[in-house]
């Protein structure tokens, strides 16, 4: 990795997406800073695409592409993008698998639930899993006192056992059944809503994020900055980002931000 401050300002000038995670990419504990929206507000007035890419659920998600300055939102760590045209107030709705399928796998998570808590007490189910459609979120830091690697680890092997993917975010495991992840519904945001074939134009996105469950991007996107907490997870994956922000969380996103804006007021 790389400091991101480092980075050749011809890079920046041929970014035109800026794809990234939420909690602790753009948020700093546990909020949104102010200044961390006036950024994404400021980049996408000057022309460029911004998608979070983000584990969280779908109430939050409608919300978000709402009111946010944003282009669309992938959510539940790729089970589907949503994407509000403002001009004809419609929200575009896009899932992994039909809605019976999400309704059958629903029950599975409910009863695997069950199973993860009888067998880690300590855990819970996290705070917005009503807000879910698709995926089981457990919850190891954000509102209990944080879990153990084992016990972690534990709750992993049991989403695996169930025949369930899983992934650790920065604060909670997502188990879901389904193939596909981050990157599987960035491909299809990016052909059905930006007419674009990602692989002909991931030269110019640019995706920022902090956790294991963003090693898919970090490893398909040669323009990959992590957050400097990224630092306490790169044990758990040979996957690195190529960049690196010298603060934390939103702290981190704002490097990036005034990085492309100052290329953009320079080229203007």
């Amino acid at each position: 990795m790389q400091p991101l401050k480092d980075i050749a300002p011809d890079k920046l000038k041929q970014i035109k997406y800026v794809l990234a995670d939420i909690d602790d990419t753009l948020t700093l504990n546990g909020r949104l800073p102010a200044a961390v929206y006036m950024a994404l507000e400021k980049l996408h007035d000057a022309g460029i695409i911004l998608v979070p890419i983000t584990g969280r659920p779908a109430g939050w998600c409608d919300h978000m592409a709402r009111m946010w300055p944003i282009d669309g939102i992938v959510g539940e760590n790729g089970a589907f993008y949503f994407c509000y045209r403002t001009e004809r107030q419609h929200m575009l709705r896009r899932y992994w698998k039909a809605d019976a399928e999400r309704q059958t796998d629903r029950a599975r998570l409910l009863a695997l639930s069950d199973e993860i808590l009888t067998a880690i007490p300590e855990a819970r189910v996290a705070a917005d899993q009503a807000y879910r459609e698709t995926d089981l979120a457990i919850d190891i830091c954000e509102d209990v006192a944080p879990l153990s690697t084992t016990k972690v680890n534990r709750i992993m092997a049991m989403f695996t056992a169930a025949g369930a993917h899983a992934k650790i975010s920065s604060i909670h495991v997502n188990g879901w059944f389904g193939d596909y992840d981050k990157l599987s519904m960035t491909r299809n945001l990016f052909l059905e809503v930006f007419n674009e074939d990602l692989e002909a134009v991931k030269g110019q996105v640019i995706f920022i994020g902090d956790s294991p469950n963003d090693m898919p991007m970090f490893d398909y996107f040669p323009e990959s900055v992590g957050v400097a907490n990224i630092t306490r997870f790169l044990d758990q994956s040979a996957v690195k980002p190529a960049w690196i922000t010298t603060q934390e969380g939103g702290t981190g996103f704002l490097e990036l931000a005034a990085a492309l804006l100052r290329v953009k007021r320079q080229n203007e």
